[in-house]
């Protein structure tokens, strides 16, 4: 957006005061400060998480990244305290959440999201979470939320790979 006043600067940076609070501004300078283009995910994460100064995080994941959990679980708990939750914590039935007669068994993101607030983590790391679940994890959940990854059973994880199949149909 290019600024053609000072009256549309002013109200500009008041605009940027207004949606940036304290904490958002907090997180966008450890942002600057802690991640790097030379990083990967997960360093990033770790770096992100000790410039914040977290010390309880949080991994939520769905059930086929069990051992991803389980790696990232023993990798970060050498700087933090952690706690991971599986999508089908609580084994809640499908019918208790949408009704009907389905004795099937449900994931349940706000139960996941419900779990790391009561362990008060403080940064939770959400891994291949369905679509929509992970919205309402994102959504219940009192700490902060990043993804590590985002489930893709067709393109073996990688949306990315999606992206480039839809240009192509453009």
């Amino acid at each position: 957006m290019r600024v053609k006043n000072y009256s549309e600067l002013q109200h500009k940076n008041y605009k940027m005061n207004e949606i940036y609070t304290p904490e958002f501004r907090k997180i966008m300078q450890a942002n600057c400060d802690y991640t790097s283009m030379r990083s990967n995910r997960i360093e990033e994460i770790l770096n992100f998480a000790k410039g914040m100064e977290i010390s309880r995080l949080g991994i939520a994941h769905c059930i086929t990244f069990s051992h991803e959990a389980e790696v990232l679980e023993r990798y970060f708990s050498r700087y933090f305290k952690v706690f991971t939750v599986g999508c089908k914590h609580d084994k809640v039935r499908k019918k208790d959440i949408l009704g009907g007669d389905s004795k099937r068994i449900m994931c349940n993101p706000a139960g996941q999201a419900d779990y790391l607030n009561d362990h008060g983590t403080e940064l939770n790391i959400s891994m291949g979470l369905c679509v929509g679940h992970d919205m309402i994890f994102s959504k219940q959940s009192k700490g902060l939320v990043t993804n590590l990854f985002d489930k893709d059973f067709t393109n073996n994880n990688n949306p990315a790979i999606a992206f480039s199949e839809i240009e192509r149909e453009l």
